[in-house]
C-alpha cells in the first residue's frame, strides 16, 4: 500500500450514513425492532416502536422522562439542522430544562461556549472568529446559526462534547494507552470495542463500490474503528458529565452529532449505556428517496432510530466546496492534496493528487482555518482562483462552483450525500466515501 493511500485511509473514519443505503436496512440494533420496518413519512415523525406518526409537540411529549437524546445530522444538509432546532424548541416549550451537547467543539473550547451563553456583548462574528469555528469544525456557520441564536435567546447552555483532534489521531495510530492524562480524562474508563453489530454497521458505511476503502486491510479497519469508538464514547461521556453538573430534575441533554454516531443505537448511545442507567433515545432525520412517481413515503429498519423524521429528497449543499482532501498536518511548508473528488469543481479545474496548495484568492494557505474561512465566503456560481505547486512549478487553477443538478445526481455521477467529517479534520465535499478533510 502506498504511503499516499495510507494517509488517505487514516484521514477517514466517520462515514456518511447516506453514502450506502444498505446502512438503513440492516437487521441489527434493538432485538424487538430489528426484524421489521418503520415507515418514513415526509414531514412526519415515526415512533419506530409503536409505529404511529407524530407531530413535533407530540414527539416532545413522548420524550418525557428521557434524559439523554441523540439527534443525528448530515452536516451539510440544512433540513437536518431544521429538525435539530425544532426538537430543541419543542422540548423548551414543553418546560424541559434543555442542555445541548455539540460535536462541533471539543471539551477544551467550553469557555467560548460559556461566553456565547453569558456575554450578550459578544457578537456573532467575534464568536465565530475567536472560538475558531472554521478550525474546530469547518462546515459553514450558517448551517448551525439558528440553533446557536435560539439557544442564546432562550438561555439554553451549549457544551462541547468532542475530543481534541490530536487525541483522536493518537487513538487511531497508537491506541488509548498513548493518550496523555488530560486527554484520557475526556473518556470514560470503559470503552467497548467488541460489538460485532457495530462493526458490521461500520463496514456497511463503506459501500462495495468504494475502491479506496472497500477492501482495506484488517489492521487499518480496526484502527479506524477504534477512533470511531473513541468519538462515540467521548461524546456520550462528556454530554453526561455536563448533564450531571448542570441538569436538574426536568433536564434533558440533546446531543447534536453525525447520524453515523447515532444509527441503531450502536454508537454514542451504546457507549453511554455502559455507565448510565437513565433513559436515552434517538431521533434521526431520513431524506426520502427521489423516484419518479413515488409517493412521499419510504421505509427503514425499525431499529434504525427510536424516532425517524421524514425529510424531502437531498439536494446539493447550500454552500459550495472545492472537493479536495489534504492531510491534517502540512507536508513541509504547504498542504498537499491527497484526494480529488470525482465530478467536483476541483476535478474540473485540473487539481491533481500531489499538488501543494499555495494560496486561495491570493491569500496564502498557512492553516486549514484560513482555507475553510475563505471558502465560507463563496457561493454557488462563484469562481475560486487557486495557486498550487506541481513538480516544483507554480500553477494557477480556477475552480467554478457549479451544482450538478438532480439529473446528474440520479444518474449516479455525483455523490449520494456529503460525508460526515470527523473532528480530526474539518471538511468540504466529495467522493462517495467516509469522511476526510475536504474543501
Amino acid at each position: 500500500m502506498s504511503r499516499l493511500l495510507l494517509q488517505a485511509l487514516l484521514l477517514c473514519a466517520v462515514p456518511a450514513l447516506r453514502a450506502d443505503e444498505r446502512a438503513l436496512d440492516l437487521p441489527i440494533g434493538d432485538p424487538a425492532r430489528r426484524d421489521r420496518e418503520a415507515a418514513v413519512v415526509l414531514d412526519g415523525i415515526t415512533d419506530a416502536a409503536r409505529g404511529d406518526t407524530l407531530t413535533p409537540p407530540e414527539l416532545a411529549a413522548r420524550l418525557d422522562g428521557v434524559k439523554l437524546l441523540f439527534v443525528g445530522e448530515s452536516h451539510t444538509d440544512a433540513e437536518f439542522h431544521r429538525v435539530q432546532l425544532r426538537v430543541i424548541q419543542e422540548l423548551h416549550r414543553r418546560g424541559r430544562q434543555v442542555l445541548v451537547g455539540l460535536e462541533m467543539y471539543p471539551v477544551p473550547e467550553q469557555p467560548w461556549l460559556d461566553r456565547w451563553h453569558q456575554d450578550k456583548g459578544l457578537t456573532e462574528e467575534a464568536f465565530v472568529a475567536e472560538s475558531h469555528w472554521y478550525k474546530n469544525w469547518g462546515y459553514h456557520w450558517n448551517y448551525y446559526r439558528d440553533i446557536f441564536l435560539f439557544a442564546r435567546a432562550s438561555g439554553i447552555p451549549l457544551f462541547g462534547v468532542n475530543l481534541p483532534r490530536a487525541a483522536v489521531q493518537t487513538v487511531r495510530m497508537k491506541g488509548f494507552d498513548a493518550l496523555p492524562p488530560d486527554e484520557r480524562a475526556l473518556l470514560p474508563e470503559r470503552i467497548d470495542l467488541e460489538s460485532a453489530e457495530h462493526q458490521r454497521l461500520f463496514r456497511a458505511f463503506f459501500g462495495s463500490e468504494d475502491s479506496l476503502h472497500g477492501n482495506m486491510p484488517e489492521p487499518m479497519f480496526q484502527a479506524m474503528y477504534r477512533a470511531q469508538c473513541a468519538w462515540d464514547a467521548a461524546m456520550g461521556w462528556n454530554a453526561l458529565q455536563a448533564l450531571k453538573t448542570h441538569g436538574g430534575e426536568k433536564a434533558i441533554m440533546v446531543v447534536l452529532i453525525g447520524s453515523g454516531h447515532v444509527a441503531y443505537g450502536l454508537g454514542a448511545e451504546r457507549q453511554a449505556k455502559l455507565w448510565f442507567a437513565g433513559r436515552t433515545a434517538s431521533v434521526i432525520p431520513v431524506p426520502i428517496a427521489e423516484e419518479a412517481g413515488a409517493a412521499p413515503i419510504g421505509k427503514v429498519q425499525a431499529s434504525y432510530a427510536d424516532f425517524v423524521w421524514g425529510l424531502p429528497p437531498s439536494t446539493d449543499p447550500l454552500y459550495p466546496s472545492l472537493g479536495i482532501s489534504t492531510p491534517e498536518q502540512r507536508s513541509g511548508e504547504r498542504y498537499k492534496v491527497i484526494l480529488v473528488g470525482k465530478d467536483t469543481p476541483a476535478a474540473a479545474a485540473g487539481f491533481e493528487v500531489g499538488d501543494e496548495l499555495v494560496s486561495i484568492e491570493g491569500v496564502p494557505i498557512d492553516e486549514k482555518e484560513t482555507s475553510n474561512r475563505l471558502m465560507s465566503e463563496k457561493r454557488w456560481g462563484d469562481a475560486v482562483v487557486c495557486k498550487v505547486l506541481r513538480g516544483g512549478q507554480e500553477r494557477t487553477l480556477t475552480a467554478y462552483l457549479r451544482r450538478r443538478g438532480p439529473k446528474a445526481r440520479s444518474a449516479g455521477a455525483a455523490p449520494a450525500a456529503p460525508p460526515q467529517v470527523p473532528p480530526s479534520s474539518p471538511p468540504a465535499t466529495p467522493p462517495k466515501s467516509p469522511s476526510g478533510d475536504r474543501r
